[in-house]
Formats: C-alpha cells, structure tokens, sequence
C-alpha cells in the first residue's frame, strides 16, 4: 500500500506542475491587468506596482520566481488586491468557511441518498422506489442556483424561519448547506441504488436469506458494503465538488468563503489570488481521489494496489 501512495504520490507532480503552468499563461494572456481599473493610474504608479509585484520582468523569469517561492517556501504570493495581505493568509482565512459548508452539505448528501438509495433498491418496483427516484431526477435536474433562491423565497422569506446570508449562527449554515447537499444526495442515491440491487441479486445474498437471515442483516450485514462501492467512487471528485463548488452557494448566501473569494478575485484581475485558489483546489482533488482508491480496495478485497 505505501508503495502505492509513494508512486500515486510521485504522478502528481507532472499533474500540478501542467496545471500551474497551463494556469499562469491563461491569465496573462487574458486582457487586462490586475492595475487596470475604471480610475485612470499614472503610468509611474503602474509601474511602480508592476515592479513590486515583479510583473514588470518576462514572462519566464515570473514563472520560475513564483514556482520557486511554492516548492522552496510554500508563497503562494502577495494578492494585487488586498496588498497587505499575501494569499496563504486569504486561504487560512477563508478555507475553513468554506470547509464547514462542504462538511454540513456532505453530511446531508451522505444521509438522504443513501437512505433514498438503500430504500429504493430493497422495494424495488414499488411505490417507494418510484417515488424516490422521481424526487432524485428532480434533484439531479434543477441546479443550485435555482434551488438556492427557492429555498430562501419559502423558508426565509415566506416562512421566516431561517436565515437568508450571512455566517453568525446556526440559522445561516441550514439553506447553503441544503442547497449544496440536495443536489449531490440525487447522485449518492441513485449510484447506491444501482450498486444494492447489483449486489442484492447475488448468490451469497440468496444463501443468505435461505439460512433465515433477516432482510435488515441481509442489507446492511451483507449487502451495504459491496453496495456502497460505486458511492465510494463518487465521493472523491464529489467532495471536492462540494468544497470548490461553493462559488455559487457562497455568492448567493453571502457567505465569506473562499468560494465567494475566487469569484471576486476573477473580477478584480487578482491573479495571485486564482493561482493560490486553483492550486488549492487541485491539491485537494488530488489527494481525496488517492483516498477514496485506498478505501476502494478495503471495501472490495479483489481489487489490488497496483
């Protein structure tokens, strides 16, 4: 197994080292510049700022200074926005917003599709199953930013029971969190129905219930664990779509997150911020990907590391 992370590990270097580069180019090439404003600047000003910046020096010499400061000293720079302020301590900032958002949001995704899942596959071809999976396509159909604001025209505004943005108190967490759960419980449920009645039609699950297991041992005993195994897939790319797919969420509720803070960044031209934002990120995926294969062979003794 080590030597599996060890060799997983040592491929995503060439990964973040094409994504940096691939990233710093798109946003020089991109017109404009983080000192362009509607406010005209004295050319000695901009200057000025390019030098501090090192903005003013080619294109590779930037590149190289900048992938230095990473690998040797972990900077992700200095934001061309707040410059008081470097981009390790925007992210220290803003990330565990956002995390305790993907953290509440996972935890409603893994509760209601696994339940409408398991439910779906064990009454399968009945009423429940076919209720459930109407309210799963609606889930998967209608996206965040329209869910988002219908929750908040009822529950906010209508019902006044919850908060509409903000992040004070417990109020502001349960309509991002809904929002951003629901859609990705749509997904975690049908993937577990597929893989329960994958597995539910199985010898060992006939043997089984002829040796008078009860139906509740039977699926959660015997058959919950083969089951789960197309969730498991799902939930690595699916965890980091959570936590970096907040943009939306964190826009609409007002949420002070690092999500709502790369959208901003994108406006304001703060490329050091996105080049921090997007390593992040990537990392992320990264490594959640990596675990969920590790949990993947736990769960299924036939795969191998290999």
């Amino acid at each position: 197994m080590f030597r599996f992370i060890a060799r997983r590990l040592l491929q995503t270097i060439p990964v973040l080292l094409v994504l940096i580069t691939a990233s710093f180019l798109m946003l020089r090439l991109v017109p404009g510049g983080p000192f362009d404003s509607e406010k005209a600047t004295t050319p000695e000003i901009k200057h000025n700022l390019e030098a501090y910046y090192g903005f003013d020096q080619p294109l590779h010499k930037q590149f190289f200074n900048y992938l230095g400061n990473i690998v040797l000293h972990g900077d992700l720079g200095r934001s061309t926005k707040y410059s008081n302020r470097t981009v390790n301590e925007i992210i220290a900032d803003k990330f565990p917003v956002s995390l305790e958002l993907g953290a509440w949001s996972l935890l409603i995704a893994l509760t209601i599709g696994l339940s409408a899942g398991i439910l779906a596959a064990v009454y399968k071809n009945t009423w429940a199953d076919y209720v459930t999976s109407g309210i799963v396509m609606t889930g998967i159909c209608v996206p965040t930013f329209v869910l988002g604001p219908l929750l908040v025209l009822a529950f906010a505004i209508h019902f006044g029971w919850l908060s509409a943005s903000g992040w004070y108190v417990w109020q502001d967490r349960v309509l991002p969190a809904l929002t951003l759960g629901i859609v990705y419980a749509a997904y975690i449920a049908r993937l577990t129905r597929g893989g329960m009645l994958e597995v539910l039609g199985q010898d060992y699950i006939r043997t089984a219930r002829a040796k008078g297991a009860s139906e509740t041992r039977v699926v959660l005993r015997h058959a919950l664990r083969g089951g789960l195994l197309p969730v498991v897939a799902f939930l690595g790319p699916a965890i980091a779509g959570i936590i970096t797919g907040s943009f939306v969420i964190e826009t609409i509720f007002q949420i002070p997150g690092l999500g709502r803070e790369f959208v901003n960044s994108a406006f304001n031209r703060d490329r050091t911020l996105i080049l921090g934002t997007v390593m992040l990120y990537a990392v992320l995926i990264i490594a959640l990907n990596l675990v969920v294969d590790v949990v993947q062979v736990w769960l299924n003794p036939k795969l191998k590391f290999d």
